[in-house]
């Protein structure tokens, strides 16, 4: 909900609709709540710290609403204040933990494990979250390539093979909506950027059931993605595997990774709900 306009979800009572989810009654729906919510979403890469100003303009909550919202958490240690600014603190990690602790990502853990020691590379899991994958599992082998990522980084949707593949599980229009909203900078010299280009990328993906990046996130760098599918056949994460091209080419991803993560994702859609 980052960005959106909470005062008009909350006190006009707007539908949330393009994902599905049925309108709250306004009976039902905690406003503080939300633009508690909407405040700390405020704060992110590059934006650690925050005046009651650009909580407000980045939340879309007016300024009285950011203020006591600031000053609450700062009041439960959520947060802290210097003169004008505002900054999170560890303690707000404790708001996402439960996720990270929940069944989904405790299953996968030991499939991502098996599959790293097979192959010898790291290997994630993630979900969709808006326009950005999330990391919610990963196995490293201690190589190069994405030794900075954790549970809880975030990546652009559009040009990751775990973004493709999510993007893929989607209806074709709410796909090409998530990328028109999205920033689609160009990464490297190979990034797609255009619509199109990565719409039918999404086609292909979508046709094949697993997606290759060859360079579009960093240079010398390759990934190979595949659904996560459960029981009654919905995707309900990705994962993948990356490595650098001195590793291997995209051949060694079709003909010897590519296998062993579909052996994962056939062990995986026999135990998920």
């Amino acid at each position: 909900m980052a960005g959106a306009n909470v005062e008009e979800l909350v006190e006009a009572g707007a539908a949330i609709t393009e994902t599905g989810k049925k309108p709250v009654r306004d009976v039902d729906r905690m406003g503080g709540f939300a633009k508690g919510l909407a405040a700390i979403e405020a704060f992110g890469k590059g934006r650690d710290r925050l005046t009651i100003a650009e909580v407000a303009r980045l939340s879309g909550l007016d300024r009285a609403s950011a203020r006591r919202c600031l000053l609450t958490l700062v009041e439960l240690d959520y947060a802290v204040a210097d003169d004008r600014y505002f900054e999170l603190t560890p303690r707000i990690l404790k708001l996402g933990q439960s996720y990270l602790s929940a069944s989904l990502p405790q299953l996968l853990r030991p499939a991502l494990s098996q599959l790293a020691n097979r192959i010898g590379e790291s290997c994630s899991a993630a979900v969709l979250d808006h326009h950005e994958i999330v990391y919610i599992a990963r196995d490293t082998q201690h190589h190069i390539v994405g030794t900075g990522l954790h549970p809880g980084s975030r990546l652009p949707a559009y040009c990751t093979s775990l973004g493709r593949v999510l993007l893929a599980a989607l209806p074709v229009e709410a796909a090409k909506k998530t990328i028109e909203g999205s920033v689609r900078q160009p990464l490297t010299g190979h990034t797609l950027t255009s619509v199109k280009d990565i719409m039918a990328e999404i086609a292909r993906v979508r046709e094949q059931g697993y997606s290759i990046i060859d360079q579009e996130v960093a240079p010398n760098s390759l990934s190979i993605g595949v659904p996560v599918i459960n029981s009654t056949g919905s995707t309900i994460a990705a994962i993948n595997v990356g490595f650098h091209a001195s590793r291997g080419s995209k051949e060694r991803m079709v003909e010897e990774i590519l296998p062993a993560m579909l052996d994962v994702q056939r062990n995986l859609a026999e135990t998920l709900p």
